[in-house]
């Protein structure tokens, strides 16, 4: 077989189950050193095409062909390993690889790294047996066996799934140094970004090829539906004109006639076809939130080393927390980063009451109504229907200002279907499993949000939902996410999780984390941000409530305080303008009694939050 045969060629590949295509007639190919990212919504096919192009599932038609002299490895979403195996073993004799080749014996070589890769995955018992590792720990291993096996052709499904930042970003680092052929699929848009350099788009049953990283394929897709837009309004127009004809036309028609005829149908299903988009971005006004939210005073955390059966101690002290204080603000929208095992889902769970704190307390407001999205997820009753489960919480959410969103509206708007609404829960996606738990928190009407990875498994269409539906959100929020791009879009600061109960607060998002963290000296990458690890007479010291400084002597501003300085400057300069509109408004004489109720009600709340911005932008302003 020729060199340059692609190293897989999908032809006229189709699958349904029952009545529901998945895709129909595709076709696209993967060509040697090419790294491709699949994009599709949650439900549409994506794991079921992997699983047909590995062999694990049949499909109705069509042909998958591999060029003859390649290895092909495979990373599964869950996959499985002998519960008794070790770590080191499991590396190398998992079945997570299928070849076409011959596939050697570990040797020394191998071993070794074999080895390394685990440390940057942070397994480092490499005789643990499998079976006493969590899921996201045998997701790791299986990463490391696929990476370790060196196939000529990568197939990884949520590879960044379980991995800290740290680790996403060494396996970007890894995948774009070497010349592997490689085919994900992926919610991460970062990693999309800076690893693929083509876009497969899996869409309407059909496949999208787009030969650039997401940010081309973002630009071009819009292209696309923008260009099907107008051919879908052209056949309407043309329709109209058609259909009169039609109806006008006797029934024996010569052979121009049925010609035209023909071409109507097709004219007809062009007309009718429908591109799903959201007509309206979701805004709850009808979030109230008192000024204040919680306060963090000097809270400690920490879990004992732990013994084997002999009674002998196994592992060291893990601290989480020591003496942190912290005073969160009103309408604040703060991420949580940091290492896997640091404390970041231990800190919100002590928040909301979940886990005992050693020392200290959280002492919380009144008017705080927490609604939680959780790693684990919520149990469902398989038997139920989709609509059901959301109806048992409430039949509408109040957006305010008089307008409401029924349970079905708003399962719509998070692109669940009329159909997938009166399906039953077993049937759904594991990400629209997800999707789902997340309507359930958010049509109770909480007005702090705090979430727990909740990126995971949902598709990019839906991300695009909820960072919309959080920019929007007037109350406070706390998210938990490896996401970089989800974490750009919604947070205004970070607390980052060092790790020994160190812990920093950071003005700014992800990127702008990461530009400081290169601008610094090695020696103060770590530990030179304001730290929440203080002592009593230092938070006394620091009456904006922010976690405290290590050293509260006389100073200039540091970098974090200049980026605080000059985003409290643009946002109090739009809360005067706005508070400046409200008042016009109010005088004015011609607003309905409903507008008039929403303005009276906003114009207290943006007079508290000016205050507040405007008291932190003095504290500021008095360092040199």
């Amino acid at each position: 077989m020729a060199k340059d045969t692609p190293y897989l060629d999908v032809q006229h590949l189709t699958k349904s189950f029952g009545s529901l295509v998945l895709f129909d007639d595709i076709n696209f190919s993967v060509a040697e050193g090419q790294h491709v990212g699949l994009i599709a919504k949650n439900g549409t096919g994506k794991s079921t095409l992997l699983s047909i192009l590995t062999g694990k599932e049949g499909s109705d038609g069509g042909e998958i062909i591999y060029r003859r002299d390649i290895r092909v490895g495979m990373l599964e979403q869950s996959p499985a390993f002998d519960p008794q195996e070790s770590v080191l073993n499991a590396c190398f004799r998992s079945n997570a690889v299928s070849s076409q080749g011959e596939n050697h014996e570990g040797d020394e070589e191998r071993v070794l790294k074999a080895k390394q890769i685990l440390t940057k995955l942070k397994i480092r018992d490499l005789q643990q047996p499998m079976g006493q590792l969590s899921g996201g720990q045998q997701k790791r291993v299986a990463l490391a066996n696929v990476l370790i096996t060196e196939p000529d052709f990568l197939i990884l499904d949520e590879p960044t799934n379980h991995l800290d930042l740290e680790m996403i970003e060494w396996l970007e680092g890894f995948l774009q140094r070497g010349k592997k052929t490689l085919l994900m699929v992926t919610h991460d848009r970062f990693f999309l970004d800076r690893v693929c350099s083509v876009i497969l788009e899996l869409d309407d049953r059909t496949i999208y090829t787009y030969r650039g990283n997401y940010s081309y394929y973002l630009e071009k897709r819009q292209e696309r539906i923008d260009n099907r837009r107008a051919e879908i309004a052209r056949a309407n127009n043309l329709y109209r004109t058609e259909l009169e004809w039609m109806r006008r036309m006797p029934q024996a028609r010569g052979h121009k006639a049925r010609y035209r005829e023909d071409a109507f149908y097709e004219l007809e299903r062009v007309a009718k076809q429908r591109i799903e988009e959201r007509q309206v971005r979701l805004k709850s006004r009808n979030v109230y939130i008192g000024s204040k939210i919680f306060e963090c005073q000097y809270v400690s955390k920490s879990f004992p080393a732990t013994a084997d059966e002999k009674g002998a101690t196994k592992g060291v002290e893990k601290v989480i927390l020591k003496d942190f204080y912290y005073n969160f603000s009103r309408f604040e929208k703060m991420g949580i980063v940091g290492s896997n095992g640091t404390g970041k889902s231990t800190f919100i769970k002590m928040l909301l009451g979940l886990v005992p704190v050693d020392a200290g307390k959280f002492d919380i407001g009144d008017t705080v109504n927490f609604g939680y999205f959780s790693q684990e997820g919520l149990q469902f009753d398989q038997q139920q229907k989709v609509i059901d489960v959301v109806k048992d919480i409430a039949e509408y959410i109040d957006m305010g200002g008089g307008k409401h969103f029924t349970a079905a509206q708003f399962l719509q708007y998070f692109l669940f279907t009329p159909e997938q609404q009166h399906n039953y829960v077993y049937k759904l996606s594991g990400g629209e499993r997800r999707k789902l738990y997340l309507c359930t928190v958010l049509m109770k009407n909480p007005n702090f949000l705090v979430l727990d990875e909740p990126t995971n498994d949902l598709d990019i269409v839906t991300l695009q939902i909820l960072e919309e539906y959080l920019q929007d959100f007037p109350g406070c929020v706390i998210v938990v996410s490896h996401d970089r791009y989800f974490m750009d879009k919604i947070v205004d600061h970070l607390l980052v999780f060092e790790g020994d109960g160190r812990v920093s607060d950071f003005p700014g998002n992800y990127t702008q984390y990461r530009q400081w963290q290169q601008l610094q000296p090695k020696a103060e990458k770590t530990g030179n941000v304001s730290s929440g690890g203080s002592s009593a007479s230092s938070a006394a010291a620091n009456p904006t409530g922010r976690a405290s400084y290590r050293n509260d002597t006389r100073r200039r501003m540091s970098y974090k305080e200049k980026m605080e300085f000059e985003r409290l400057t643009k946002e109090i300069e739009q809360l005067e303008a706005e508070q400046k509109q409200i008042e016009e408004v109010l005088c004015s004489g011609q607003l309905s009694i409903d507008e008039l109720t929403e303005k009276s009600k906003r114009l207290p709340l943006l007079k508290d939050e000016l205050d507040e911005k405007s008291l932190r932008w003095l504290e500021l302003s008095e360092i040199e």
